[in-house]
């Protein structure tokens, strides 16, 4: 259960002052009488109406009161109190996800049958992609865009919407035309490794074989299998008018990866297919972890400084009145 809001009191060693002025005034011994080396008769003038004022502001209870809330608030607003809240529970049970997608310019194929229409490779990874990312409520979704290179587009973030958009917003060849599944895969290596173990999960779409880049894809899925990173691929496209494809799937390799990592490969030739594909994916279990709580604090410490400062200004404005009139009462 989750604690219950308290103010709490960061420097409360401070409050232990509050007596100080009262000891200082009982404790300080009498002061002696002195004499004015040099009489000047307007600044006499002014010390006599000073003093008449000290006597009646001593008297006033008001005047004291005042004192005693400007003492009071600079002493509480010193001791920094804070407004903790209750505990919020953070969405931490879930999966550190990556999405690699190929945007490479054979994506760019209609041959994805949807009914009586034939969609292109990449409307279809969006369309399916982008309703697999908004189910995925709790899991930190990340992406990763690649086609001659590849790029993080969105680190591992809870915000599914802005993973969405970036991902319906990506252009086909902004990552170049060939096709870098060894270095999407090496980027997200990097990107997982430091995360909870049994937490580090890639599915990788592409739609063509490894013709760029630096590191095999093999490789890749190795160092992958090293750190526990379990890696989904899903192969699309070479549905209708597949013949016309400049551009056909590596199963092979594929699947490879999939093995090496304890993942699974899918092949998808229409949009039915891909939708049941990420469907089967979306039932992956979540690995409970430790959960993460959040206490939302709130300083308060202007409230009681605010109180000093306006006792403050009464006062100064009260003297300033009664040194006025003293003034006017000699000079009357």
């Amino acid at each position: 259960m989750a604690d219950s809001a308290t103010l709490v009191w960061q420097w409360s060693w401070l409050l232990w002052l509050l007596p100080a002025p009262w000891l200082y005034r009982a404790l300080r011994p009498a002061l002696a009488q002195q004499s004015a080396a040099l009489t000047v008769p307007v600044y006499q003038q002014l010390l006599d109406a000073e003093a008449d004022t000290q006597g009646p502001a001593r008297k006033s209870p008001w005047a004291y009161l005042l004192l005693v809330v400007v003492w009071l608030g600079c002493l509480l607003a010193a001791a920094r109190p804070v407004w903790i809240g209750e505990e919020i529970e953070l969405p931490t049970s879930g999966r550190d996800l990556l999405l690699a997608v190929d945007i490479s310019e054979s994506m760019n194929e209609p041959d994805m049958p949807l009914g009586r229409d034939v969609l292109r490779r990449i409307l279809a990874a969006k369309a399916v992609v982008g309703q697999f990312v908004e189910r995925r409520s709790g899991d930190r979704l990340g992406l990763i865009l690649f086609g001659g290179q590849a790029y993080l587009q969105a680190p591992l973030t809870f915000d599914r919407t802005t993973v969405n958009q970036l991902l319906q917003e990506a252009e086909l060849g902004m990552a170049g035309s060939a096709t870098a599944i060894g270095d999407a895969i090496g980027l997200a290596v990097k990107q997982l490794k430091e995360r909870p173990e049994n937490h580090r999960i890639l599915i990788l779409l592409t739609d063509g074989s490894n013709t760029a880049g630096t590191l095999q894809p093999v490789e890749a899925a190795q160092a992958a299998a090293q750190l526990g990173i379990k890696i989904y691929t899903v192969g699309i496209g070479g549905g209708r008018n597949s013949w016309f494809s400049r551009n056909q799937v590596d199963e092979k390799t594929l699947l490879e990866i999939a093995n090496l990592t304890d993942g699974q490969f899918y092949r998808a030739k229409d949009v039915q297919q891909l939708n049941n594909i990420y469907h089967h994916l979306d039932e992956l279990e979540p690995v409970e972890q430790d959960a993460e709580t959040l206490r939302p604090s709130k300083a308060l410490f202007h409230w009681p400084l605010s109180a000093a400062l306006l006792a403050a200004l009464l006062l100064l404005a009260r003297r300033l009145l009664l040194s006025q009139g003293a003034w006017r009462g000699r000079n009357g």
